[in-house]
């Protein structure tokens, strides 16, 4: 496991952002857990959490130009991880990347328009808490190359490989359109965390089990 994913895991605990227990999903699924990306709700939890994004999206090697972030829990992780890029760290050196993101409403007056930011060109990575259905994600590939751009990948926390309508996830479904995506961490990584953890393997059975039911092949 990834040191990055690692730390997000036990971010994403400690702030309570992944929880255990039943949960009924907007699906209608009954699911032995839930992640809430609203629960980094301070700005050092909020430095942390993109701390790893920008971890995970280096270590990936995408070549890319800059960031989205679709309305509306995309608009503060990328403002954030903008921000992270521009600090120089030991094994990484600043980038000063622009970013933009989207209205959900155009508007139309003032500036007008559904983009606010930077001009959408290059690659443009789409950054994102979690992909279900994978709706807002192309709705937002579908803005980026209105505006001419191309759409670099899908940057995400947690991937919850779960099959949707069809037998693929909605994360396999956008890599084989060409889109990779790239998360933070998988339903597979955080099953192999709760087995290193005392206080949270009893929670690992509940967990295989609804791989086993769930998952996309």
């Amino acid at each position: 496991m990834h040191q990055h994913t690692q730390d997000f895991l036990q971010l994403a605990v400690r702030v309570q952002a992944l929880r255990f227990g039943t949960f009924t999903l907007k699906s209608g699924r009954q699911s032995p857990y839930f992640f809430n990306a609203g629960q980094f709700s301070s700005g050092s939890a909020l430095q942390q959490l993109c701390a790893c994004y920008r971890a995970a999206l280096e270590q990936s090697g995408l070549r890319f130009d800059m960031l989205f972030g679709p309305a509306y829990k995309g608009i503060p992780l990328a403002a954030a991880l903008a921000a992270e890029f521009a600090q120089p760290r030991p094994d990484s050196p600043a980038r000063d990347l622009p970013w933009a993101y989207n209205r959900k409403e155009i508007k139309d007056h003032g500036e007008g328009g559904q983009l606010v930011g930077a001009p959408l060109q290059g690659g443009v990575v789409i950054i994102d808490d979690v992909v279900s259905a994978g709706t807002s994600a192309r709705e937002s590939i579908e803005l980026i190359k209105a505006a001419g751009a191309q759409p670099a990948a899908l940057l995400i926390a947690l991937d919850r490989e779960e099959r949707g309508q069809r037998e693929m996830s909605a994360s396999q479904e956008l890599t084989a359109t060409g889109i990779p995506v790239i998360a933070i961490a998988r339903l597979q990584d955080l099953i192999a965390y709760l087995a290193g953890s005392e206080t949270l393997q009893q929670h690992r059975q509940a967990m295989l089990n609804y791989q086993s039911l769930w998952s996309a092949h």
